[in-house]
């Protein structure tokens, strides 16, 4: 079986909740002058960004992914511990003149947000060259900057390589183009109900036009996750939190779980299953990288979750 190459964001997450409402401090009739200052009580600095979180899951789960993003000048803590975990981060583009992109969020009482995002290395995601590396299967296609996603779209392509295509939050910024020669190209297409409502109004395809020449995994939240292929629709629930702490991150949880289930020959239910299981682990913990388990105890918990042993992967 061939390899995985993981495109897509890698970023530290600045995290910084204001014991207030940020309504109490910005005033409607005054916001063509805003000038506010929040002082905050609590200050994390994660790790995140969609390529690590795939690749951090797939790893585990006994995949040996390839990290293939753009990294900044403070990243070698951050690799070695994805090294650690069994991600291979040689493929990564360092960039010693920038910091690797970075996310601030500031959340209040009322789980309002307000963030800036920051791409340092990740606007030179472009510069990554996939058909340098060597026996590569699939290429998972994840938010990057724009020029990057079209790249690796076109690349992985030319390749013959199996697309993983889950754009998210970057529907908005990347072109008509480049959606639509993601969309042509993806052996799987992911994304949750919004996201593919998106694509639909940007190129009319909705989930059973797309699901005629690949797969299509709808995600749902806690109402679980629809796969469809050709004709066929099968339904996934969600498997229930232990503790429900963090969802930031279950979504890349869930194509890392898919992805690997499918690699296996698991059928799509089986497949959709590990991507669950996957989503529930992340959303346990504090992060999207907080989560962690053995091979042994996650196909302990799928038993005891769907009564079925899943397979190893081989």
């Amino acid at each position: 079986m061939g390899r995985i190459a993981v495109t897509g964001s890698v970023a530290f997450d600045t995290i910084m909740v204001f014991p207030g409402r940020f309504s109490d401090h910005i005033l409607p009739d005054k916001t063509h002058l805003i000038n506010v200052s929040f002082l905050v009580n609590r200050l994390e600095r994660r790790r995140g960004g969609t390529a690590a979180n795939i690749a951090h899951t797939l790893a585990m789960l006994g995949e040996h992914p390839l990290l293939c993003a753009a990294v900044g000048s403070d990243f070698s803590d951050y690799g070695a511990a994805l090294s650690r975990t069994g991600v291979d981060t040689s493929a990564a583009l360092g960039c010693d003149d920038v910091p690797t992109a970075s996310c601030f969020i500031t959340t209040d009482l009322e789980d309002n947000q307000i963030t800036a995002f920051f791409p340092g290395a990740m606007a030179r995601a472009a510069d990554i060259d996939l058909r340098s590396l060597e026996d590569i299967e699939h290429v998972v296609v994840a938010p990057d900057s724009p020029e990057g996603m079209a790249a690796h779209i076109a690349q992985a392509r030319a390749m013959g390589a199996n697309l993983v295509f889950a754009p998210a939050q970057q529907i908005p910024s990347i072109s008509d183009e480049t959606l639509v020669a993601g969309l042509d190209a993806a052996w799987l297409v992911v994304g949750n109900d919004y996201e593919l409502e998106l694509v639909r109004n940007r190129t009319g395809r909705d989930v059973a036009d797309l699901a005629q020449h690949s797969m299509v995994a709808l995600t749902q939240g806690s109402r679980g996750s629809q796969i469809y292929a050709g004709e066929e629709v099968v339904t996934v629930p969600a498997i229930p939190a232990r503790r429900m702490v963090d969802p930031t991150g279950a979504g890349d949880a869930y194509i890392a779980g898919l992805l690997a289930g499918l690699r296996r020959g698991l059928t799509l239910v089986e497949a959709g299953q590990m991507g669950s299981l996957a989503a529930t682990y992340a959303v346990e913990q504090q992060g999207t990288q907080g989560h962690r388990f053995t091979q042994e105890e996650f196909a302990s918990r799928y038993a005891e979750a769907f009564g079925s042993p899943v397979a190893a992967v081989s």
